[in-house]
Parts: C-alpha cells; structure tokens; sequence
C-alpha cells in the first residue's frame, strides 16, 4: 500500500511539472512582447447588420483608429460576426479592449482580444499537454 501512495505522489508530481513547463511554452508562443506592439483588435460577436463605420464610431472615443474590417462571407456576402480594428497607439488598443469587453453594440455582446499574427504558408505549432486528446493510443 505504501509503494501505491508513493507512486501516486510521484505521478501526480511529474505531470504538474509537465503541465507547468506546457504552460510556460504556451505563454512564450502566445503572449505578446513589449518589443513587437500590437495594435490590432480582434472583435467578436458583431451583429450582421454592423458596418465599418459604424465600427469605427464605437471603438474611436478610445484614440485614433486607423482601420476597420469586417470578415464577410465570400459566397453570402453576409458578415461572419468578426472583425478588426487597428489603432494608431498600443495604449489606445488596450483601453479600448479592457473598456468595450463584454460590452453590447447592437444588442450583442462583443468578445475582444489583442489580434494575433497571421502567419500565410507556415506551420502551426501547437504544444500537447501530456494525456490530453491521445485517446490512450500511445499517438
């Protein structure tokens, strides 16, 4: 019984660190750097009747806004409920997202974080944690 206990101990601290050290991967890969500012807003949860100026009316009290896009459907047309918005200063960005977070327009409620870098033709990586989505294959 005492070896089962032991073992367990060690199990369970052998995969904290490894969930600990994935961690830290994943904030290496995924957060930003004080040296590469970003400006760009992701906008999720707009209505399908918002349009860029309207857009750009909501999120300008915050500082200069420098651009807006709205993704739309290429065979509909019709929005996808997302969008960009690009501000000419970092801090600018950042009030308006900690501001408008949550925050209805148009009667829904916008989801907003720091836009990450669109990379064309290279590879995603993304870190596995040990024991999650190898469904016990060993793969």
């Amino acid at each position: 019984m005492r070896n089962n206990t032991l073992l367990t101990f060690l199990a369970r601290r052998a995969s904290s660190a490894a969930v600990n050290q994935n961690q830290s991967l994943l904030h290496r890969c995924f957060s930003s750097s004080s040296s590469s500012p970003n400006n760009k807003l992701f906008v999720g949860g707009l209505s399908w009747s918002l349009d860029e100026k309207s857009l750009k009316e909501a999120f300008s009290s915050y500082g200069e806004v420098t651009e807006v896009t709205i993704v739309y459907d290429k065979d509909s047309g019709r929005s996808r409920g997302f969008g960009f918005v690009n501000f000419s200063k970092e801090d600018d960005a950042k009030s308006a997202k900690d501001a408008m977070d949550g925050k209805a327009l148009m009667g829904r409620p916008l989801r907003i974080s720091f836009a990450l870098e669109r990379v064309r033709g290279g590879h995603v990586v993304v870190p596995r944690l040990p024991g999650v989505g190898d469904g016990g294959n060993g793969s």
